[in-house]
């Protein structure tokens, strides 16, 4: 019983570093209907601003995560900003997305960033600063580790504060009216651009906090992003494309479903688990959780 409940809680644990990833990659679909390829960078980026500011400029770790979350946001609304808007500039474009050229942009933009940080920065990994200095907690009859519960309880109130946001804000409500119809939004007077780029900059902020609370825990390099991105993928199949409150469910399912599966069947492939669930999603259950059943072309 103890060790059921301790695969519980730490795959609940994974779930909410999975979600952090996972909602800002579903929201950018939401919106836009295309996959952000770059996803993962966002995350890198978040890292890397996270440990070099706390050990080469001595910022306080505390003082670090909230500059790795500015850094985050900065970058996905740069990407929008420069590289996004022709999917939709002018009215004729909102008819046929370019689904194509996201793939493109976003798949190279991954490249230049992880090329960048590999010969900016270096190759080698790096080891951030713990948020706090207790090794170990216990949580009732559970120890977890005392940076990974740290990190879990922030990913968890970021979670409910990005909910809150998105289900009773002003801003919040643009964006689900755009994500819902794009041109309708717009001709009852929402700024559909600026929505946009709000969902980029909160997904580039989302991201990049994922990287920084685990950067103690994964000695980020230049190509860390790239698993979490695969992870965020499946996440947003299971959940259902675009369905940001799917992917909060896939997300913590997905953590509890790999923590079980890696004791009681094989922990070497804990992580293909995942590509098996999108496989069976993909066969049985194409919409995922909270998805449509189809989209309009």
């Amino acid at each position: 019983m103890t060790l059921a409940l301790d695969l519980f809680v730490n795959g609940l644990i994974f779930g909410l570093f999975y979600a952090l990833m996972a909602v800002g990659l579903a929201m950018i679909f939401g919106v836009l209907k295309v996959v952000n390829f770059a996803h993962g960078e966002f995350y890198m980026v978040g890292a890397y601003t996270y440990v070099l500011c706390a050990l080469k400029l001595g910022v306080p770790a505390w003082l670090a995560l909230p500059l790795a979350a500015i850094a985050g946001a900065f970058l996905g609304w740069l990407v929008e900003r420069t590289l996004m808007r022709p999917l939709y500039a002018g009215y004729a474009s909102w008819a046929v997305m370019k689904d194509e050229y996201a793939v493109v942009v976003t798949f190279g933009l991954s490249l230049l960033l992880v090329n960048a940080v590999d010969k900016i920065v270096g190759p080698y990994p790096y080891r951030g600063p713990a948020l706090i200095e207790t090794s170990r907690f216990a949580l009732g009859p559970v120890m977890l580790n005392g940076q990974k519960l740290i990190a879990a309880i922030v990913s968890a109130a970021l979670l409910v504060a990005f909910a809150i946001f998105l289900k009773r804000s002003l801003w919040g409500r643009q964006i689900q009216a755009v994500a819902q119809n794009r041109l309708g939004a717009s001709l009852a007077g929402i700024d559909a651009t600026r929505a946009t780029s709000l969902v980029f900059a909160v997904s580039g902020l989302l991201a990049a906090l994922s990287g920084a609370l685990l950067a103690p825990l994964i000695n980020p390099s230049p190509d860390v992003g790239a698993f979490p991105a695969i992870k965020s993928y499946v996440i947003v199949v299971l959940g259902g494309m675009g369905s940001v409150w799917g992917a909060m469910i896939a997300s913590l399912l997905l953590g509890v479903l790999e923590s079980f599966f890696a004791v009681y069947v094989s922990y070497d492939y804990r992580d293909a688990f995942g590509l098996l669930i999108l496989i069976l999603v993909l066969i049985f259950r194409p919409q995922g959780i909270l998805g449509e059943r189809s989209r309009d072309v």
